[in-house]
């Protein structure tokens, strides 16, 4: 049976996909860390009873992730095995779409919470948007698929979308920001 364990970590550094080694506090690995954090906020989110329609796009979401991951962990652009597309910004854009016909129009700003699992919803933007900022950080320094930034970014706006639904479906009004 193989172990967990390799101990080829055990420097400091970490592999990347294709081969070749990097110190684990580099950009790229902050930046594809990050990604997995999301991951792990939104399958905590999943732990909850959700509506099949929501369970479902954020079980999409976590394998996307997967790919979002694989996209910035690996150097080599000519290689364009997995890879993020512009038609997974595109699905993302019409579940926006879709999920926001259901909602009231927002004209002020809202304050995460409502019910408990469309508070773990908005934590997992949060730290969607800390992903963004890391890839924007890795593409300062060095070349990446431009559209897993678009992706990230747009996942935001998304998971915003989703807490928003779960609480309109829980009848919780959004709680507005007030100075």
């Amino acid at each position: 049976m193989a172990k967990i364990y390799t101990k080829t970590g055990d420097d400091g550094t970490t592999g990347l996909v294709g081969g070749g080694r990097i110190k684990k506090s580099s950009q790229r690995i902050i930046a594809y860390g990050t990604v997995d954090e999301l991951n792990s906020a939104i399958g905590i989110s999943l732990s909850s009873t959700l509506d099949s329609d929501i369970a479902d796009l954020l079980t999409k979401i976590q394998n996307d992730l997967f790919v979002v991951g694989s996209d910035l962990a690996n150097p080599v652009l000519s290689d364009s095995s997995s890879r993020v597309t512009d038609e997974m910004v595109i699905y993302l854009e019409n579940q926006i779409d879709k999920l926001e016909s259901d909602l009231y129009p927002i004209t002020y700003f809202i304050l995460p919470g409502g019910d408990h699992i469309a508070s773990q919803v908005h934590l997992a933007r949060s730290i969607c948007r800390r992903a963004e900022v890391n890839i924007v950080e890795l593409e300062e320094k060095e070349p990446i698929n431009k559209v897993c930034q678009v992706y990230v970014n747009r996942l935001s706006d998304l998971l915003f979308v989703i807490a928003r639904t779960i609480n309109k479906r829980k009848k919780i009004k959004d709680i507005a920001w007030k100075k």
